[in-house]
C-alpha cells in the first residue's frame, strides 16, 4: 500500500541504492504502521534536476498509502529528512516531500481494488 518514491540528483552506486531502499522501506512500515511486505519503494539517480537554481544535491520525495495520518506529516517529513541526511549526506533544506492518501477503492492491486 504505501509508495515511496525518491528522485535525486546524486550518482549513487548499486550498493548505495540498495542500502537506501532497504533503509526506507523500514522506515515507512514502521513509520506507517503497514507489513512491510506491502511497502513498495524506488530511487531514481541522477536526475536532471534543480533546486533553488542550483544542481547541488537535492531530492523530491512522493509518499502514497491507504490512510497516511495527516496529523503525522511533519514527523514523517523529519524521519524522511533524517535518513536522507544520514545515508546520502542530503541537507533536509534541499529536500521537497509530497505526501497523499488515497481511497482504498482506487488503490489497485492483484487485479482488484483495497
Amino acid at each position: 500500500m504505501p509508495v515511496l518514491k525518491i528522485q535525486t540528483n546524486l550518482v549513487l552506486s548499486s550498493q548505495e541504492q540498495q542500502d537506501v531502499l532497504k533503509a526506507v522501506s523500514r522506515l515507512a512500515a514502521k513509520e506507517l504502521g503497514k507489513p512491510e511486505r506491502y511497502v513498495m519503494v524506488s530511487v531514481e539517480t541522477a536526475a536532471a534536476m534543480l533546486f533553488g537554481g542550483t544542481d547541488d544535491p537535492c531530492a523530491f520525495v512522493e509518499l502514497c498509502s491507504l490512510g497516511l495520518p495527516a496529523d503525522q506529516a511533519a514527523r514523517l517529513s523529519a524521519m524522511i529528512c533524517g535518513l536522507l541526511k544520514e545515508s546520502l549526506n542530503l541537507d533536509p533544506r534541499r529536500v521537497y516531500i509530497r505526501m497523499s492518501d488515497h481511497p482504498a477503492n482506487l488503490w489497485g492491486w492483484n487485479g482488484e481494488t483495497f
